[in-house]
């Protein structure tokens, strides 16, 4: 089960205020449509083999929501049950969504090898910064409580205003970092120079998967290597805790063109070791086919002028 589908989401979710439904072994959160009544479900990284419609429709209408978006569902597109996951949605009345709010592509990383070979396994670049790193006194230390969030969201802040990238408010961090830590789920390695913070990464480690999903780095001595110590500390954190799979949480569409604006941080993910994989299609099941086209005609219209003021801040 992905760590969005699983129980400690759930709770973290309706903890933050934003109203999470489990139907048997899927979860979704609603989302009310503007000015109406009306709901919108969304449920990413659902598994489509759990996924029982006939309850789940009752769901969604006692619920009044207008359709759920399965958003890229956690089946890789080139296994074997890939065209069995396709022909579930298409069964059930589903269409494939307009769009994607979960990346549809990704970096996943096998981490049963021994740590030698984990190593081995780097592109030769990583596993000399990895070292160089280290030689040059930068030093990882797993950190918990509020001072270890802190210096996390400030450096996520601070890259993502370096990037001009979107983040969730930080009460959104705030309650994922009391939920899931408090469980043992989350995990932050905060990296040092002199006891100055250089780069944090937010782990999630579920059903033996370790996450690497959220992460910030300082602008100034980003040749210490920082953030590649980070990862690799983790990947040996989640070997620790019995993790056989890294997943990174998202790549561009082809690590090899360099014109993609997500090229630099796939490519960096990537030579930890990785390999790129695209996940099948998202699909809608709508309920109430006039709001469900209104509504995203609406959504449309809002994700041009977020991109257009992205290309002009």
């Amino acid at each position: 089960m992905h760590i969005m589908q699983s129980p400690i989401w759930e709770q973290f979710k309706n903890a933050y205020g934003t109203t999470a439904i489990r139907v048997e072994n899927t979860l979704y959160t609603k989302h009310r449509i503007p000015f109406t009544n009306s709901y919108y479900a969304y449920c990413p990284k659902a598994d489509p083999f759990k996924i029982n419609f006939d309850v789940l429709r009752k769901s969604l209408a006692q619920n009044n929501c207008i359709a759920i978006n399965f958003d890229v569902p956690n089946i890789v597109d080139s296994s074997e049950e890939a065209s069995e996951a396709m022909e579930i949605f298409t069964e059930a009345g589903c269409k494939k969504a307009p769009r994607d709010t979960f990346t549809p592509y990704n970096l996943i990383l096998d981490l049963t090898p021994s740590k030698e070979d984990l190593l081995k396994n780097m592109h030769s670049k990583q596993r000399y910064n990895v070292r160089y790193a280290k030689r040059k006194g930068v030093e990882v230390r797993e950190e918990f409580g509020k001072k270890a969030f802190e210096i996390f969201y400030d450096l996520a802040i601070k890259t993502a205003e370096r990037q001009g990238f979107y983040i969730h408010p930080k009460t959104y961090y705030e309650k994922m970092w009391e939920t899931l830590g408090n469980e043992g789920v989350a995990h932050i390695l905060n990296a040092y120079y002199k006891d100055e913070p250089l780069a944090s990464w937010m782990f999630f480690v579920y059903d033996e998967v370790l996450y690497y999903p959220y992460g910030g780095s300082a602008a100034k001595l980003r040749n210490l290597q920082a953030s590649t110590l980070v990862g690799w500390e983790g990947m040996l954190l989640g070997k620790r805790l019995g993790c056989k799979t890294f997943d990174l949480w998202g790549a561009c569409e082809d690590p090899n063109d360099r014109s993609d604006p997500e090229w630099g941080f796939t490519h960096f993910k990537q030579k930890f070791g990785a390999k790129h994989v695209k996940y099948i299609p998202s699909y809608d099941l709508v309920l109430n086919p006039f709001l469900y086209e209104s509504f995203n005609f609406a959504n449309r219209a809002r994700w041009t002028v977020l991109n257009f003021k992205k290309q002009f801040s």
